[in-house]
């Protein structure tokens, strides 16, 4: 059930309230806003408004024998992708960016946040379908820019419905299939990224796939690995 509401703050925060009120809330439900005051993305920045724009959440709830909750953020990015790939204008490259971005010929169109309430799950999207927000210093596009692209609620009943496949396989096939799917829809092994990882100064390299387990492999220039466990990833560019 996709349930729509005019303006909220955070569909996220509206789902961790009723989570944290004791409200029991059902895989394949979703949340979606029509506009967002006080939205949220990855590591605190703002990611509001964008009338027209897919603002939405949903919760999984992990179970035993599920693959660790942390690759979620993989599987979900799957799921945009695979919503959002119908809709992509010929020539344009559609690439995930670890954890949970996903670009454009280069640009984000669209982000995923994660966070844990009462052992529940709550995934929050943003694609920009109409307009892309300014965030400086970062290189942003909407599929408008692009062309006509699908109206808001057709975007959403394809996102669940894709988001419902990728949740059964992840449960079903477990975490190396969901990797190696994620891998062949990233950009191509050898772009040059710039990863900040929480503390440290910048590191860049080349990408280099994923660990057994969903880190971020990463080859410095003097030809060592670096399992890159958490942090910012910035897309320098790709190989020749």
């Amino acid at each position: 059930m996709i349930r729509t509401v005019e303006e909220t703050g955070s569909t996220n925060a509206d789902l961790a309230a009723r989570l944290s009120g004791g409200e029991y809330l059902p895989e394949g439900d979703w949340l979606v806003a029509e506009r967002q005051t006080a939205g949220r993305g990855r590591l605190g920045r703002i990611w509001n408004d964008g009338a027209g724009n897919f603002m939405g959440s949903t919760v999984v709830r992990p179970g035993p024998g599920d693959p660790p909750p942390s690759s979620l953020a993989l599987m979900t990015g799957l799921a945009v992708h695979e919503a959002l790939l119908p809709f992509v204008p010929q020539g344009a490259a559609l690439w995930l960016k670890w954890p949970n971005d996903l670009l454009l010929s280069g640009a984000k169109i669209a982000g995923i946040l994660l966070e844990v309430v009462a052992g529940t799950v709550i995934v929050g999207i943003g694609v920009n379908l109409a307009a892309a927000p300014d965030i400086p210093g970062r290189a942003v596009t909407s599929l408008s820019e692009y062309g006509p692209g699908p109206g808001r609620d057709a975007f959403a009943e394809a996102l669940a419905a894709s988001f419902d496949r990728e949740l059964h396989r992840w449960r079903s096939a477990g975490l190396a299939p969901l990797l190696r799917r994620w891998q062949s829809a990233a950009h191509p092994v050898g772009t040059r990224l710039t990863v900040l990882p929480p503390g440290e100064e910048a590191v860049e390299g080349s990408y280099a796939g994923l660990s057994q387990d969903g880190n971020l492999l990463l080859k410095l220039d003097n030809g060592t690995q670096r399992v890159i466990h958490a942090g910012d990833v910035l897309l320098a560019s790709a190989p020749d």
